[in-house]
């Protein structure tokens, strides 16, 4: 198992053997059951809507429960530096769905038949599962914007097989992306774009490939400090905004653009301006974090 640096991608893939899982979990609740604060026991993070799961517990607490209740598992391990950027942006959206859908964190080392199972090959990787089967994932760290749309479809499956896309096109970039293609990726939706300047689903993917690039094997706390150290240098504003959007902070990677907009001219300006507009892209139009923003930018122009 590799320790991936920032290289997210949302794919759908063919359907886990839940069924094996199930009977292996289900025996192994009968050969011990954990004691308080043993190892099947939740960790002091743990909340209501947010559960550390084992391959003892993954029938209870993962299939059981998905057949009233979407359940989100993270795949996480403690030296898995994207894993700290993804794991507390998703608890923050489990707490905040208010029961919705819960959490179910699983470490991989300490769990390695669930990792073996789901044909685990790198982390962070996130399964939904509803109605006790598997119906999307994706791999790596993604812009919470992204991360709110695809729970949302995870939310509109309601245990029903999600559809496979209407574009074939569309179907082909993605799994460029997801792969790491980022070049075959980035061709691909550009010609859809040629065909239809209009495709925002297109757009949205070809700037997310921008992203990629931008931020492979950056280190977002040097990135951010350096931003810090020197509020004139705008390439290192660019970057931390990048990475504020990639680790789910979208409204300070906003704001810190649009502050580099007031307080700069001439092509410094036209390129924060530019950068900030191609992370709304990202998002869409219709996130409510993107209207904000534009209105704020319309008036650092202005």
């Amino acid at each position: 198992m590799t320790d991936p640096r920032m290289a997210p991608s949302i794919f759908t893939r063919g359907a886990v053997d839940l069924g094996a899982l199930a009977q292996r979990s289900a025996a192994q609740q009968r050969a011990a059951q954990p004691a308080p604060g043993g190892p099947g026991a939740p960790s002091s993070s743990s909340s209501e809507f947010v559960i550390d799961v084992t391959d003892a517990t993954f029938q209870d607490e993962v299939l059981q429960r998905s057949l009233t209740t979407p359940v989100i598992i993270d795949f996480w391990a403690e030296w898995c530096q994207p894993c700290k950027q993804l794991s507390p942006v998703l608890e923050r959206l489990a707490a905040e769905a208010d029961g919705a859908w819960v959490l179910a964190k699983v470490d991989v080392d300490a769990n390695p038949r669930l990792a073996q199972s789901f044909r685990i090959q790198s982390i962070p990787l996130v399964y939904a599962i509803v109605g006790g089967q598997p119906v999307d994932a994706f791999n790596g760290v993604i812009p919470e914007p992204q991360l709110r749309q695809w729970l949302d479809a995870v939310l509109k499956a309601g245990g029903v097989e999600m559809a496979q896309p209407e574009d074939p096109r569309l179907e082909a970039a993605d799994d460029a992306l997801a792969e790491g293609d980022f070049d075959a990726a980035e061709q691909a939706y550009k010609k859809i774009l040629a065909e239809s300047p209009a495709d925002t689903v297109a757009e949205a993917g070809l700037a997310q490939v921008g992203l990629l690039r931008r931020t492979a094997g950056a280190d977002p706390a040097k990135a951010l400090a350096a931003a810090a150290a020197a509020p004139d240098d705008v390439e290192a504003q660019l970057l931390a905004a990048d990475v504020e959007l990639l680790t789910g902070e979208a409204d300070v990677a906003y704001q810190r653009l649009i502050d580099v907009v007031r307080r700069t001219a001439g092509d410094d300006r036209e390129k924060a301006r530019l950068h900030l507009i191609q992370l709304f892209t990202i998002a869409g139009p219709d996130d409510p974090a993107v209207a904000k923003a534009r209105r704020a930018l319309a008036s650092a122009l202005f």
